[in-house]
């Protein structure tokens, strides 16, 4: 049998060269229109890790159309029970796999988390809204109804943290408790209120405006059940290792809110364009740290 050359084409080869013509002209196509995965990708992060500016604060009380961060304090509790569960978590936007490959931005209803990041960024950071009419401004008070909007990042859209009860097809992933998510419409399971931290203090602080990064209660009106994180159970997203966020009182024998419902509302630091007063060091006096103070004694 004679051999062939090596000019000489064998087989499909019109199909073949015009199969990988197609094949760089989709390439070409959808790189011109931002279709590529790894182009996705990178804008999916350039919006959800976009620094923000949190709001300052002039007289220490959370108001209005603030943009803050809902941070969750690190409790002794968890490192007791889980050395990699200590630290301070915020709440943020958690998004699934198919969102990632999704052109436009991500869409209601989402899920949402709680990450070992203090830093203000896209995908942690809200809005505090006004559902009666609150004028933008104003002091949120105890026991005033109020919403709490994310943005992840993007310009074009606004989710609103929500929950309702759990049924048979409505419930957390891992505890199955109550669900917490985000939702495009604003309704009554997006209402919020914000509680005292001490219960024999609730109501004489019924009515006052609530202090920004301190630590209080934050109540679904709906459901009468507080925002926590178990910090016990944990899943594995796009980002990596977070935390599930679900609606449960958890009650000593006190009868009070167990660390896991204590929520701090951060805002900006005015001394640092993009610092929070959570990274700010508390005062001491006389300007005398507390080391150095006790090592004088």
């Amino acid at each position: 049998m004679a051999a062939y050359r090596p000019g000489v084409l064998i087989g499909n080869w019109e199909e073949a060269a015009c199969l990988e013509e197609e094949h760089l002209r989709d390439f070409l196509h959808k790189r011109e229109r931002g279709e590529l995965l790894i182009q996705k990708v990178s804008k999916l992060q350039d919006h959800l890790f976009k620094k923000i500016q949190l709001s300052v604060s002039k007289d220490g009380f959370v108001h209005f159309g603030d943009t803050v961060m809902l941070l969750n304090p690190d409790n002794k509790s968890s490192v007791e029970r889980d050395p990699g569960a200590c630290g301070n978590l915020t709440l943020a936007i958690n998004l699934d796999e198919l969102s990632i490959y999704s052109v436009e931005s991500p869409r209601a209803p989402r899920g949402v988390s709680a990450v070992q990041s203090v830093d203000p960024r896209g995908r942690n950071t809200f809005c505090i809204l006004s559902v009666d009419g609150g004028a933008v401004g104003e002091p949120v008070r105890f026991g005033q109804n109020f919403g709490l909007g994310t943005t992840g990042g993007f310009p074009d859209q606004m989710l609103y943290l929500a929950s309702d009860h759990k049924s048979f097809v409505r419930f957390a992933k891992k505890t199955y408790l109550q669900q917490v998510f985000l939702t495009d419409e604003l309704s009554y399971l997006t209402s919020w209120q914000a509680a005292f931290l001490d219960p024999q203090l609730r109501l004489e602080y019924e009515g006052l405006p609530v202090p920004a990064n301190s630590k209080i209660i934050i109540t679904h009106c709906h459901t009468n059940r507080s925002l926590a994180v178990p910090r016990n159970f944990w899943t594995r997203s796009y980002f990596g290792k977070e935390y599930e966020v679900i609606c449960n009182t958890y009650l000593d024998s006190h009868k009070a809110e167990e660390d896991k419902n204590y929520w701090q509302v951060v805002t900006g630091n005015p001394n640092n364009e993009n610092g929070t007063m959570f990274d700010r060091p508390s005062p001491h006096p006389s300007g005398i740290r507390r080391n150095e103070f006790c090592e004088e004694r």
